[in-house]
């Protein structure tokens, strides 16, 4: 990717842009929820106005990477941009900072460098920021389509062909989104935990050197889990699976006595969710 410094002038204010992400995601899951965020940026007439959908589900069940992907397939440029109790308004918008020639700057967020392009805006963790932020973004969410820099004392209005998903964690470290935020963000695309099948699917194209036998062992434990409604996801079977690969070659490096597929990822759970995740480890086929 290019590391040219891009910039777009407004009511002469010249702001620098962010950059795209261009990342190794691909999504595997269920193909409704494609078409359920498809459906949702698409245009029935040149009135129409684009959804902004939120993707509900608990930490690691692919929120970003399903709108990353879907974004990716409308061959649009994608912008991520990571929410947190200490984003502020202007974290959102554009930032002034004091160049080399100290001369100051305006430096826009991947909201507005999206917005001015027409690429499609990933808000991660959504439900992470404070009201006051996201006040800043309210009329962005609506027919206006525009948000307002008050340190750079300009308007942007938004592309025609920019979109917007925001992802949101269903756990209890969030904040409750305000009604005329949650009004905005519809719909909702509720993303669960996958069944066996797509779960080894999803491992299966992450880590195409694991076995079969490893997998569907990490699956097993996984499915177990899901069933007594834990919050470990296909994201913690990816680390247990990477994990167990590596000290099984570590062992074989320092020349120890090979170490067993099932003692493996015995130590890798225990090492990265706890000895209490222990309990769901079975052995494939029981």
């Amino acid at each position: 990717m290019s590391t040219k410094v891009r910039s777009h002038t407004i009511d002469d204010v010249t702001l620098q842009l962010a950059h795209p992400v261009e990342l190794p995601m691909e999504w595997v899951g269920r193909p409704e929820l494609s078409l359920q965020l498809r459906a949702a940026w698409l245009l029935l007439d040149d009135e129409d106005t684009p959804l902004t959908p939120r993707l509900l589900g608990k930490p690691g069940v692919g929120k970003t990477t399903l709108a990353y992907a879907v974004a990716r397939s409308l061959g649009r440029e994608v912008y991520l941009m990571q929410a947190t109790m200490d984003t502020r308004p202007e974290d959102l918008i554009v930032t002034p900072v004091i160049a080399d020639d100290n001369k100051l700057r305006y430096v826009a967020s991947p909201v507005v460098t999206a917005m001015i392009r027409g690429g499609v805006l990933v808000l991660d963790e959504g439900n992470r920021m404070s009201e006051k932020s996201w006040a800043s973004l309210a009329p962005l969410l609506d027919q206006r389509r525009y948000v307002e820099s008050l340190v750079a004392g300009i308007r942007i209005m938004a592309h025609p062909d920019f979109r917007m998903v925001a992802t949101m964690n269903d756990d209890a470290s969030t904040f409750d989104l305000p009604e005329y935020i949650h009004s905005r963000l519809q719909p909702q695309i509720l993303i669960d935990f996958p069944e066996a099948e797509e779960e080894k699917l999803i491992l299966q194209r992450i880590l195409p050197f694991a076995s079969e036998a490893i997998l569907d062992y990490v699956v097993a434990f996984l499915q177990r889990a899901h069933g007594a409604e834990e919050r470990y996801t296909v994201r913690d079977g990816i680390n247990i699976t990477r994990y167990a690969l590596k000290t099984q070659a570590m062992a074989l490096q320092q020349q120890q006595s090979e170490l067993a597929m099932e003692q493996a990822v015995a130590q890798s759970i225990d090492m990265i969710l706890g000895s209490e995740a222990l309990r769901y480890l079975v052995r494939v086929g029981n």
